[in-house]
């Protein structure tokens, strides 16, 4: 059997833990690594399932890759080639399509299988194809997408939605592609930021960084750079959710706080409030959690949306915290149709939450969990379900947990240095499961 957690909740957690490296910024920046035909070395690195199926892509390429220490990563692309991708490797993360900007840009052609990653709702390819074509890019849909580009030129792109891997494949093609790119409606994430700044790193030449709008003059020469990831602003608000539902004084120590306005803002009205100070953000044990109304005593909204919006990936995790919060809160989900199917298990613990439709939950707090058996459906899923474990009373075992160590470096390890009660268990059944 896959490895397990077990968990026996209800101890606050307490002392200090840094974030790792964004996994979305090192991704993208992984792959864009095929635009330096050169040894770049990478900094913080998290050493995460889903960074080590992207070097493994870029291996499969003909790339030589070394991790150098436990979170710097030398990728050297000189002999890489132009190979059909893995269809297996491709399958495991959403991120693969993200080696059809750089692949254009470095061999003119890509044959790319259908991307994987989380079921969490139709999830567009789209948007992608839009932005490389008006770059220059002829593209047949089969079995597999094959994309040609005999030359990638400027264009001014308006893209239909503000997706985030979509931005970032317009940007790396773009920054080889002669002539002036205007990308509209562009993401403007932190990774894509961190992205963009590592294009800039390697000879890029790009404006509105941070914007919706960002301005590319392509075609200048790309050499290899290093580049330091910046931390993960998802895991931090993890960690403060970890903190609220323990009831822990806990300190993340490396944290950008302009990454953080929203989720700060979100935190807030759910009667958390921890203290900025510089790159720390201190949360002090016995916050009121009390979740605060709107105007005339009504029920607030918590809704997510592109960036700077509250972010959808730190949705469950808000969830998992307003079950312990005094009051009503309407969550709406808007990006992913199947992000709240994972509040069943929530119930299962004890939590009171109506799901009104893919999108809308309604959450009355406060609520004792109790410890039960539970699936990690997805990445943040299977986060928000192990602080629901350490906010319960009693033993919880939670499955698939290669879910969440896709997205989060040995989560359990730096847990257990914050008190946490968390055991690993390879491969052995749970006897309440029977398996």
């Amino acid at each position: 059997m896959p490895p397990s957690f077990r968990v026996s909740g209800g101890r606050p957690l307490k002392g200090t833990i840094r974030p790792a490296g964004n996994k979305n910024a090192a991704l993208p920046i992984l792959a864009a690594t095929l635009l330096a035909d050169g040894p770049c070395r990478i900094d913080n690195v998290p050493h995460i399932r889903d960074v080590e199926t992207m070097l493994e892509l870029l291996a499969h390429l003909g790339a030589a890759v070394a991790w150098t220490a436990p979170n710097s990563v030398e990728v050297n692309t000189a002999a890489a080639e132009p190979r059909e991708l893995d269809p297996k490797l491709s399958a495991r993360i959403r991120a693969s399509i993200l080696l059809a900007g750089p692949m254009l840009a470095r061999f003119g052609r890509v044959n790319l299988p259908p991307p994987g990653g989380d079921v969490i709702g139709r999830r567009r390819v789209d948007t992608h194809f839009l932005a490389l074509e008006r770059l220059g890019t002829e593209i047949t849909v089969g079995a597999t997408y094959q994309l040609e580009a005999k030359t990638l030129r400027g264009a001014d792109i308006f893209l239909d939605e503000p997706s985030v891997t979509a931005t970032e494949n317009a940007l790396m093609a773009a920054v080889a592609a002669a002539g002036t790119t205007i990308l509209r409606n562009a993401a403007s994430e932190p990774h894509v930021q961190d992205l963009a700044r590592y294009l800039v790193g390697l000879g890029g030449r790009i404006d509105g960084i941070g914007s919706n709008t960002l301005t590319v003059e392509g075609g200048a020469p790309l050499r290899p750079a290093p580049f330091t990831i910046g931390p993960d602003h998802i895991e931090i608000g993890s960690f403060l959710g970890l903190a609220a539902v323990t009831n822990g004084a806990v300190t993340i120590d490396g944290v950008r706080p302009d990454d953080l306005r929203a989720t700060l803002m979100a935190f807030e009205r759910l009667g958390v409030r921890p203290r900025l100070d510089r790159a720390r953000l201190i949360v002090d044990a016995d916050q009121e959690r009390r979740i605060r109304p709107d105007l005339g005593g009504h029920v607030p909204k918590l809704e997510d949306g592109p960036w700077p919006a509250f972010p959808a990936d730190l949705m469950s995790i808000a969830i998992v915290v307003a079950s312990q919060c005094e009051g009503l809160l309407l969550v709406f989900e808007k990006l992913f149709e199947s992000r709240l199917f994972f509040v069943d298990k929530l119930i299962g613990m004890g939590a009171r939450i109506v799901l009104c439709d893919p999108h809308r939950a309604v959450i009355s707090g406060p609520s004792p969990l109790h410890g039960q058996v539970v699936e990690s459906p997805d990445i943040r899923a299977g986060m928000a379900m192990l602080l629901a474990a350490l906010a319960a009373q009693g033993d919880s075992v939670i499955h698939n947990i290669g879910q969440i160590e896709r997205g989060y470096e040995r989560i359990d390890e730096r847990l257990r240095a914050l008190g946490a009660q968390i055991e690993r268990l390879e491969g052995q059944p749970d006897r309440r499961t029977g398996g």
